[in-house]
C-alpha cells in the first residue's frame, strides 16, 4: 500500500470516530464517569440532606455504576446553581442538581435573578413534597380562621419573597385575614423561638419540623395549625385547611393554587436541557429505584423525614403547569407581593 493510500485510510478512520462514539451502547456511557449533584444551598437543611443522601445510593442503580458526588453551590436563593445548571453544566447526564421548590414560580413572577426556563430542565424525580404550615399560638385571638379575620395577628417573616411573608400577604388580600408581618428573623426556627418569647403569635414552618421538634405544642394545645400551604390536604393533616380552601371564588382559588404549587415540587432533582433522552431515562429509572433502597429508607425513618417520592415525569408536568401559569394570575401575585 502506498503512503498516500495509508493516509487516506487514516483520514477515513478519524472521520468515523464521532460515529463510533455515538454508537457506544447507552448503558455503557456512565461507566467510569462521575455524576455531580449540585445543591443550590449551603450544607444543612433538607435540600442538602436529600442531595447527599441521593449521592450515597444513586450510583449503584445507574448502568455502569458511576461515582456520584454532591457539591454545594449556594447563592441567590439557589438561583446561582439553577442558572449554572441550565446554561453552563455539561449536557451529557453527568450533571444534575436541586434548587428551591419555588423555581417555577419565580420564573413566572419574572424574578430578575432567573436565567433559566424551569420547564426546559429535564426533571429526574422528587424525594418528597414539602408541606409548610402556619402555626398560631392557642391563646391568640387569631387562633381560628374567623379570628384571623377580625384580629391583627403578628407573624414572623424571614424577609420579602419568603413563604413566611408571601403567604400571609396573599391571605390578607384574598381571604381578609389580618396578619401583621414582623420581619427580622433569619429562619423558620427563629420564628418559632419568637413565638416562645411572645414576640409574635404566629410563624410558618414545615410540618416535618413541627412533628419532629414541636409536637408537644399541638398535643398540649399551646399552638394550632391553621393552614397547610398545599393545593389539597395532606394525608398527615386531614383536619387542617389547605390554603386553596381559603379562596371564595375561582380567581382567588387559582391564585392560591399557583402559590401552593411549589409544595408539590418540594425536594426535586433536575438535569440540564439537551441531555440525550436515553440517558435521562436511565437517570429517572435509577432515581425511582434509589427511592426504594432499603438503606436509604432506613436513613429516612431514623431521621423522621417526610418522604413522598414522585417520578420525573410527574414533576415535569407540575413544573410546566406552574411556569406556564396564566399571566393574569402571575401579574396579580406580583402586585400583591409588592404592596
Amino acid at each position: 500500500m502506498t503512503f498516500s493510500g495509508l493516509k487516506g485510510l487514516v483520514a477515513v478512520g478519524v472521520a468515523l470516530l464521532p460515529g463510533i462514539a455515538a454508537a457506544q451502547p447507552a448503558n455503557q456511557f456512565f461507566a467510569g464517569k462521575t455524576i455531580t449533584i449540585t445543591i443550590g444551598f449551603s450544607p444543612g437543611g433538607t435540600y442538602d440532606l436529600f442531595g447527599r443522601m441521593l449521592a450515597r445510593y444513586y450510583g449503584k442503580y445507574i448502568p455502569g455504576k458511576p461515582t456520584v458526588i454532591a457539591s454545594n453551590m449556594p447563592g441567590a436563593g439557589s438561583f446561582t446553581a439553577a442558572n449554572w445548571l441550565y446554561r453552563v453544566a455539561p449536557k451529557d447526564g453527568t450533571a444534575i442538581g436541586i434548587a428551591a421548590q419555588t423555581i417555577a414560580i419565580e420564573e413566572a413572577l419574572k424574578n430578575k435573578a432567573v436565567q433559566y426556563k424551569a420547564a426546559e430542565f429535564q426533571w429526574i424525580g422528587r424525594a418528597t413534597a414539602n408541606v409548610e404550615v402556619q402555626v398560631v399560638l392557642g391563646r391568640s385571638k387569631g387562633a381560628t380562621f374567623e379570628g384571623l379575620k377580625h384580629n391583627e395577628t403578628p407573624t414572623a417573616s424571614t424577609g420579602p419573597g419568603s413563604p413566611s411573608e408571601s403567604y400571609p400577604k396573599i391571605l390578607n388580600a384574598v381571604a381578609g385575614t389580618q396578619f401583621k408581618i414582623i420581619r427580622g428573623y433569619p429562619g423558620s426556627t427563629d420564628g418559632l423561638l419568637a413565638m416562645e418569647r411572645g414576640e409574635v403569635d404566629s410563624a410558618l414552618t414545615s410540618w416535618n419540623t413541627m412533628k419532629t421538634t414541636r409536637m408537644d405544642w399541638l398535643n398540649d394545645k399551646k399552638a394550632v395549625l391553621l393552614f397547610q400551604y398545599v393545593p389539597k390536604r395532606s394525608p398527615d393533616l386531614p383536619n387542617v385547611m389547605a390554603v386553596v380552601e381559603a379562596g371564595t371564588n375561582d380567581a382567588d382559588r387559582a391564585l392560591l393554587t399557583f402559590a401552593a404549587s411549589s409544595a408539590e415540587i418540594g425536594r426535586a432533582f433536575m438535569a440540564p436541557p439537551g441531555v440525550p433522552a436515553d440517558r435521562i431515562k436511565m437517570l429517572r429509572d435509577a432515581f425511582d429505584a434509589t427511592m426504594k433502597d432499603p438503606d436509604l429508607l432506613a436513613e429516612v425513618a431514623k431521621a423522621k423525614l417526610d418522604f413522598d417520592p414522585a417520578s420525573g415525569l410527574a414533576v415535569q408536568k407540575i413544573v410546566a403547569d406552574t411556569a406556564n401559569v396564566d399571566p393574569v394570575i402571575a401579574e396579580r401575585m406580583q402586585k400583591l407581593l409588592a404592596e
